[in-house]
């Protein structure tokens, strides 16, 4: 089995002084493994405790077509394609953020972070305690389709942060924030978006769909998307903490984007360009004034939430995501390559 990494990287820079990166790793199998007899996948289950599908909140759209969502809803604010062959819409409501994943018409999957969402059967800042006695949260969960039987292993870290829980024949993926000990998202969706997303390491026994392959014209819409959704979702989480918004600032945007394309293109994974140097070299090359500067790296995560709940669940880029200083904000997003660059503008 080949085992690929997400990984997040951290830096903070003044003009005085350089803080030492920090590299975290969370394994995750990108190469499910094939097991050629079924019956080696089965996971004995009381069906009892599967949890019932929700008859409120948000979940119970899921598989519901899109114009019952605008007669809820209303029209969304914008539209981002996905990797996974669905559309998000985007609500960016202040507080009642959510992303609602569209295919073919139809809900796929919900991503909630707004506290104004009802994402029954959970709560935003519900306590972690509260949700394991509540819910039946397994290492192991089984999924079959008319394609074949697939099982999904989960760490004791995938526990501690985002643990899956099945709701009748939906799932929601809950994230922690295990600093606080409490839900700070959550993302329902039906078996076939768990399967092609494929969070956690996976075995299977039948077939597995080939990856959706973007053509590069899709590529910059997806990487626009998710770079917006990281503004929306750091100021979420910045107001939650009852601290200042960060402004889009489009030439650090351009820097960040740079460093991502450069890391993947050059396979590399670090705060410093072999080109441009590190934030602070690259900020002062194009002539962007800061009093101070931080930067947040991520490879690997399956989208923009899930990159910015990773670094929420850090404590170094958490430190970043939460410093109070920071006025502005430029993400560059290539392929899985996520940039975060924040700077504190000089006062005039």
């Amino acid at each position: 089995m080949i085992i690929l990494s997400i990984v997040l990287l951290i830096g903070i820079y003044t003009n005085k002084a350089i803080e030492k990166d920090e590299l975290l790793e969370n394994p995750v199998s990108k190469s499910p493994s094939k097991i050629d007899v079924q019956e080696k996948l089965y996971h004995p289950t009381n069906p009892a405790q599967l949890g019932e599908r929700p008859t409120q909140g948000i979940s119970m759209y899921i598989g519901k077509s899109s114009e019952e969502i605008i007669k809820v809803f209303g029209k969304p604010r914008r539209i981002d394609p996905s990797l996974y062959g669905y559309d998000w819409w985007i609500y960016n409501h202040n507080e009642s953020y959510m992303q609602i994943g569209v295919e073919n018409n139809k809900v796929v999957t919900a991503y909630v972070m707004g506290n104004q969402v009802d994402i029954a059967p959970f709560k935003i800042d519900q306590p972690v305690e509260e949700i394991f006695r509540k819910n039946f949260i397994d290492t192991e969960i089984l999924i079959t389709n008319q394609k074949g039987t697939y099982r999904f292993e989960l760490s004791e870290d995938d526990l501690n942060i985002r643990p899956l829980v099945p709701l009748g024949e939906i799932y929601a993926q809950i994230y922690l924030d295990k600093l606080n000990g409490t839900l700070s998202s959550v993302r329902f969706m039906n078996k076939d978006v768990l399967i092609k997303q494929r969070p956690y390491e996976m075995v299977y026994h039948g077939e597995l769909s080939d990856p959706y392959e973007p053509s590069d014209q899709d590529w910059d819409k997806i990487q626009e998307g998710a770079e917006k959704q990281v503004l929306d979702l750091t100021n979420i989480v910045r107001k939650r903490f009852e601290l200042k918004k960060v402004k889009w600032d489009k030439g650090t945007a351009n820097i960040a984007l740079e460093h991502s394309k450069e890391m993947y293109e050059k396979e590399f994974f670090s705060h410093e360009s072999p080109s441009s140097g590190n934030l602070g070299d690259r900020l002062k090359l194009a002539e962007i004034e800061f009093v101070q500067a931080g930067e947040n790296i991520a490879v690997n995560y399956i989208d923009a939430p899930d990159a910015v709940e990773g670094w929420l669940n850090s404590e170094g880029h958490r430190k970043t995501l939460l410093e109070k200083e920071f006025t502005h904000l430029g993400v560059g997003v290539y392929k899985k390559y996520y940039t975060q660059n924040f700077i504190q503008k000089v006062s005039n």
